[in-house]
């Protein structure tokens, strides 16, 4: 297989298939666009099983996702996609880099869910970005924005309710999107790297700021994440 490009956290590969890629889940953990990094063994598979789990869940409830086939424990096939160069942030409840910025309260409920963009460039830092400023240098169009606002709210409203099932309370997450056919889809990954997750009763973090905030038990909280949402 011929290696397309290598992140922090997976490997694409070109797949045999016209219009397929292949990704690999890595086991290395990373924070500060980099700067701290560290391999912990089974994090990969464990953020394999939680995305695909969460993937298919929302493919049934009418999201369109690149996911194609689970080929094992660390691997998926997946549609080819242009991917549009904004993340798109989505947050329920004041933590991390919205708290030091607007000096809210970590944990302090909002009074509406918020959408936020940042430029997908490692280079800058993935700085934040509005809606105006993305149309202005041809990121994306405003009806493209519009579509991937609502499917983000969309997400929102159904992880909310699968995460409540487990007993985890959805703080915030990150989205990618891409382009193939004609149509946006759901990309990258959904798993506790890229959600903030707090259990329901404790508030104990079960996601990456585990190992952003050098607490440990970073996959044990993924696992307890897995665990749930299998129950």
């Amino acid at each position: 297989m011929e290696k397309l490009y290598e992140g922090k956290s997976k490997i694409v590969f070109s797949g045999e298939e016209a219009g397929t890629c292949i990704i690999k889940y890595k086991d290395t953990a990373t924070a500060g666009n980099g700067l701290k990094k560290e391999d912990l063994p089974g994090k990969g598979k464990l953020n394999a099983e939680i995305s695909n789990l969460i993937f298919e869940y929302l493919m049934k409830n009418g999201i369109k996702t690149h996911l194609l086939k689970v080929i094992d424990e660390t691997t998926i096939l997946v549609k080819k996609a242009d991917i549009v160069m904004v993340e798109v942030i989505v947050r329920n409840v004041a933590a991390g880099s919205f708290s030091k910025k607007y000096g809210v309260a970590e944990g302090s409920s909002l009074n509406n869910t918020v959408i936020e963009f940042s430029y997908k460039s490692d280079e800058l830092g993935d700085p934040m970005i509005n809606d105006s400023q993305i149309t202005a240098i041809g990121i994306s169009t405003e009806d493209e924005l519009k579509e991937l606002k609502e499917t983000a709210f969309r997400i929102n409203e159904l992880m909310t309710k699968l995460f409540e099932k487990a007993g985890i309370r959805l703080i915030d997450f990150k989205l990618e999107f891409g382009r193939a056919g004609g149509e946006l889809l759901l990309c990258d990954e959904i798993s506790p790297d890229s959600c903030r997750l707090w259990d329901m009763n404790t508030n104990d973090k079960m996601d990456k700021d585990r190992f952003r905030r050098d607490m440990g038990g970073v996959l044990e909280g993924y696992k307890a994440v897995l665990d749930r949402l299998k129950d």
